[in-house]
């Protein structure tokens, strides 16, 4: 099929996605259906968190679950983000995974495997339509219990409003340049988050 073109010539990537199942697009075609949008602070995120939390107990089964935990800019007060809700979902280690992954599947969730990614190797996302976002976005990162960096970045932009307003400068800027470019949006904020993961890590160990 010949990709549909706007009158500028270039190819109507969005349009030709929205014919397609999430899971069979291309980076370009997820891309240019959900661009990178990022909005003020928003207080509801943190009430987005709870619910969905409670619902992961629900799909899951309380048991499975370890810890949850809110991370990700929407958990930092008046941190400009991206309106998704990032939960780092921590199961026991000999929770059966792929009964969890049929019962995330069933609830509406769509998985993505990360064989990168530490073990379990899955990546859960809530709110994503093939005409765009849906009202509400979530990231569910599922892990076995570990002392993960997020959190540890997470409390230092808490604590250090500074930082928070550096890091909301920079995504402002990276937002503009890759607006349908994640993996670039991704890989270009590395740099910062590895330092001031560095500065936090290295706060904790010192008491502050």
């Amino acid at each position: 099929m010949t990709p549909r073109r706007r009158r500028s010539g270039r190819v109507d990537t969005r349009s030709e996605a929205k014919t397609k199942p999430l899971e069979a697009m291309t980076n370009e075609e997820l891309w240019a259906v959900f661009p990178i949008v990022l909005q003020e602070h928003n207080p509801a995120w943190a009430d987005w968190y709870r619910e969905e939390a409670a619902r992961l107990e629900q799909v899951i089964g309380r048991d499975d679950i370890k810890r949850a935990s809110h991370i990700g800019s929407t958990a930092v007060p008046g941190l400009t983000a991206k309106p998704t809700v990032d939960i780092l979902l921590e199961i026991r280690e000999g929770a059966d995974t792929e009964k969890l992954a049929a019962s995330m599947r069933g609830a509406g969730y769509i998985l993505l495997e990360k064989p990168g990614n530490s073990p379990p190797h899955m990546l859960f996302l809530k709110g994503y339509t093939p005409d765009g976002f849906a009202e509400k976005v979530f990231h569910i990162h599922v892990r076995y219990p570990g002392d993960w960096d997020e959190r540890y970045f997470r409390d230092y932009l808490r604590a250090h409003p500074e930082e928070a307003a550096a890091y909301a400068r920079l995504k402002r800027a990276l937002a503009e340049a890759y607006r349908h470019d994640r993996d670039a949006y991704t890989d270009a904020k590395t740099g910062f988050v590895k330092r001031v993961t560095r500065l936090a890590r290295e706060e904790a160990e010192n008491g502050g």
